[in-house]
């Protein structure tokens, strides 16, 4: 009791402590600029209280575009001297709260110099993506997924199995059901939903990897914690991997402890590489998916070592019935 009403308390502090004031600071920007104004266009951007922006100088626009499409630019705002119109460049698919953010802030710098700004959205989400969230939920489900599938098999059979091969059955059984639910759960979301473009295999292979990650270490903590080993997997994945991941809010969003867990666990990295693959193509997928395979191959061996060594003890033999 006293450990679950710890796990409440800290899903409480968890969720409103990342989530409750959203902020953007420094977040990397590019400016177009002709000469004569771009030392000016620059310090005011840099300067603009609270630094929510740093600024880079970018020779061209095509450049600033091709930087906001790939994600190394969270925006770019291509100054018109010969007008009172700019324009703002956004990718509104790699986070929607930051381009809303961005969005926000360029256009109350732009009125304060009686300036206007038009926004092009180079890489918008999916029309029936609303919000941008429809990653985040894929990967919030297939977490839950994965450890819900190793503690129903430990609550039933045991936390610890009884040998290793029946530790290498669980196992196969927690590989199967991930590639099942990776690919059930992309073909939901694309082709009955129709709420993500993309790959289907690409979403169905990060799926599946969530999946077996997130259960293949809820196993090896059962083994080695019993059933204290389920709460350890909601700690980690619930009460301080999704408010972290990058849903509601991205990252860059949130005060810097969740900044800078969000990316290592499975809610977050499961975002991460959904997103890449429905909407950029699947670039910059490596680093989550490292991550990921990462909590596959030491759910897996962890879970077969602690199996060969921490063995369930037999069960006493009454004395009476020795004694007959």
């Amino acid at each position: 009791m006293i450990a679950t009403l710890c796990l409440g308390v800290g899903f409480i502090l968890s969720y409103v402590g990342a989530l409750h004031h959203p902020a953007a600071k420094n977040l990397p920007f590019d400016v177009v600029a002709p000469a004569a104004v771009q030392s000016q266009a620059v310090s005011g951007i840099a300067g603009l209280p609270g630094k929510p922006l740093t600024p880079r100088l970018i020779a061209d626009a095509a450049t600033a575009r091709a930087r906001v499409s790939d994600r190394t630019s969270t925006g770019a705002l291509v100054i018109d001297p010969a007008s009172n119109t700019d324009t703002l460049y956004i990718a509104s698919a790699a986070s929607p709260s930051i381009s809303n953010a961005v969005t926000r802030i360029i256009q109350g710098a732009e009125g304060q110099q009686q300036r206007t700004v038009t926004v092009r959205d180079l890489v918008p989400v999916a029309a029936a993506d609303n919000g941008g969230l429809s990653s985040f939920y894929m990967a919030v489900g297939w977490t839950v997924t994965g450890y819900l599938i190793a503690s129903i098999l430990g609550v039933s059979a045991g936390a610890r199995p009884a040998t290793p091969t029946r530790a290498v059955v669980r196992l196969v059984a927690l590989a199967l059901s991930a590639c099942v639910a990776g690919g059930v759960g992309a073909w939901l979301v694309q082709h009955e939903l129709g709420a993500l473009p993309g790959d289907f295999w690409g979403l169905a292979l990060v799926g599946a990897l969530v999946v077996f990650g997130a259960g293949a270490v809820t196993m090896a903590l059962q083994v080695a914690l019993g059933v204290l080993g389920i709460g350890v997997a909601v700690l980690l994945f619930v009460i301080l991997g999704n408010p972290s991941a990058g849903g509601a809010y991205a990252r860059a969003l949130i005060p810097p402890f969740w900044r800078s867990i969000g990316a290592f666990f499975p809610p977050g990295a499961g975002t991460d590489a959904t997103r890449a693959v429905a909407y950029f193509g699947g670039a910059n997928t490596a680093a989550p998916l490292f991550i990921l395979g990462c909590y596959c191959v030491i759910g897996l061996l962890a879970t077969l070592g602690l199996a060969s060594v921490l063995r369930p003890k037999p069960a006493a033999t009454p004395a009476s019935a020795t004694a007959r």
